[in-house]
């Protein structure tokens, strides 16, 4: 079982690195289908996996000025009081079952969500750039960051109920709130705003007792040098080609959670 966690850790990472999607889109469920591994201890150590894996890339994008600070703070401002309203409320629910039961839901609906802001996301961007200039779209900007920090609040709750959706999810957001940004910089943005995300929400789950520490380990041993060979291959291969292979994933996957919850 040992070598089947470093291969599983080796794919998904390979995936991230290829597409930039599917972390804890595809490592969760892939825990909990494959393996046969409780829903709550494939979340809890998934947070962990993804805050790990992301480090890396944060310290890139800082050094190049893409991490839009004041962003990441708005968004924090409603993530993390969502992260620990979330994990008290599941301090609460009486028995594991019904924690499970929750989480199996929201995985689904999560990846449902994810696989169609990866389906959407240029035509996201399109039409956010398209309407940026709108009389409308400039008497919402005062109110940008009231409704980022509400965004933040709802991504909070979702990524700790199922470790899914602050990358492609946080990503196609943050396009329609501030469609004047870089791509680049959304991206760097988002990923600071989810590793302090899935940081802290992991650690919750630690706390209550979900992180298989061992799991992890043999996790990541496969998945830093898979995100470094998919890295190299990734620039080779278009967009247009793996966008709507991962969205078709992602969406099935989602679909059996949502039919077997």
């Amino acid at each position: 079982m040992e070598f089947a966690y470093i291969f599983a850790g080796l794919f998904v990472g390979f995936v991230v690195g290829l597409t930039g999607i599917g972390g804890g889109a595809l490592m969760t469920p892939i825990l909990i289908v494959l393996f046969g591994i409780p829903p709550f201890v494939a979340v809890s150590t998934d947070l962990l996996y993804a805050a790990v894996t992301k480090c890396g890339g944060v310290v890139s994008y800082a050094r190049n000025k893409l991490v839009q600070w004041k962003i990441v703070g708005f968004l924090l401002l409603g993530s993390i009081p969502g992260s620990l309203f979330t994990l008290n409320y599941l301090e609460g629910l009486e028995g594991l079952e019904q924690v499970e039961h929750l989480m199996n839901m929201t995985l689904g609906v999560s990846l449902v969500l994810t696989s169609v802001a990866v389906f959407m996301r240029a035509r996201i961007r399109d039409l956010a750039g398209s309407l940026r200039d709108n009389p409308f779209t400039s008497s919402v900007r005062r109110w940008r960051p009231a409704i980022t920090v509400i965004t933040g609040f709802a991504l909070g709750a979702m990524v700790t109920l199922s470790s899914v959706g602050a990358g492609a999810l946080g990503t196609a957001l943050l396009i329609v709130l501030y469609p004047r940004m870089t791509m680049p910089a959304i991206v760097g943005t988002d990923l600071v705003h989810a590793v302090v995300l899935t940081s802290v929400a992991g650690a919750g789950h630690y706390q209550m007792g979900g992180v298989d520490l061992e799991l992890l380990l043999y996790l990541l041993a496969g998945s830093l040098p898979g995100v470094f060979v998919g890295s190299h291959f990734g620039v080779r291969l278009s967009p247009r080609l793996m966008q709507p292979i991962m969205g078709s994933l992602l969406m099935v996957i989602g679909l059996r959670f949502v039919i077997a919850a």
